[in-house]
């Protein structure tokens, strides 16, 4: 028979992987600071349970939502976790997509490949080339230059290219790069507004820490400081730091996202 020695440490195993997997099944790492996001989680309960109420009425019990200045603040105040799927799916398009091409996503997935399909989506930053991935770096690295002067000049001082320290940004959407109840306020906003909100959540974390930034006197340790903006309580305070992705960087035109994209493009086959 299991002696109480041993189904006691087999019972604080669980509990140890319990508490080492957030409840959206994400893995904590192992320096995870259980502490500073209890407080913080039992402050952001509140602003949950208030959300929660306004969506319920807003929703009223219908399965869709029209886009109106309105339902902007909403999601820009969170999105709570049980409309969310709905949510999503009305303000990207989707659902009217699959509505109105009933069975297609699934003809799709049986029928035989179409290459320019293919290559549509493969151009969402994930061909070979990741030539839309390396656009927008270096359209974040043009808007740095316009709004953070300071940092753009010390990249280029160290021969730094955004690549190497903002990839995983635009690669993953934030997600395993910043906590995931940021993550999903992120993301929120990214289905309704679009690919601009990733620029404003770039420059928000790089405006904010540029003192910090600018200690960095090399090539290695810039890069690190870069890896240590995306943590700490400035972005676990998901509400917080929502609110100042949409003042730090001041405006941000989607126009303008597109010029630039159009110029960063253009240089980079250039280069081929």
């Amino acid at each position: 028979m299991e002696g109480e020695e041993e189904r006691r440490a087999k019972q604080e195993s669980r509990e140890s992987n319990v508490h080492r997997v957030d409840s959206y099944g994400f893995e904590r790492p192992v320096d995870f600071d259980y502490a500073t996001y209890e407080e913080f989680f039992s402050r952001y309960l509140v602003i949950l349970t208030r959300r929660a109420i306004k969506w319920s009425k807003l929703l009223k019990g219908n399965n869709t939502v029209s886009k109106s200045l309105k339902v902007k603040r909403y999601i820009r105040k969170g999105i709570p976790n049980e409309h969310r799927a709905l949510v999503w799916m009305v303000v990207s398009g989707a659902q009217s997509r699959m509505e109105q091409n009933p069975g297609y996503y699934q003809k799709l997935l049986e029928g035989d490949k179409n290459d320019k399909l293919v290559e549509t989506i493969k151009t969402d930053y994930y061909s070979p080339e990741m030539m839309g991935l390396k656009t927008d770096q270096e359209v974040l690295g043009e808007l740095v230059k316009m709004k953070i002067p300071a940092v753009a000049e010390l990249m280029e001082k160290h021969g730094i290219m955004w690549t190497l320290v903002v990839s995983r940004w635009f690669i993953c959407l934030f997600i395993d790069v910043l906590p995931v109840e940021t993550v999903l306020r992120i993301w929120d906003c990214l289905f309704y507004e679009g690919s601009k909100i990733l620029f404003r959540v770039a420059l928000t974390l790089i405006k904010q820490h540029q003192t910090f930034i600018l200690e960095g006197t090399n090539f290695p340790d810039i890069c690190d400081k870069f890896k240590q903006i995306t943590k700490g309580p400035f972005v676990t305070e998901c509400h917080t730091f929502m609110q100042k992705i949409f003042t730090e960087p001041g405006s941000l035109r989607m126009a303008t996202i597109e010029k630039l994209r159009e110029t960063c493009r253009e240089n980079l086959i250039a280069q081929r």
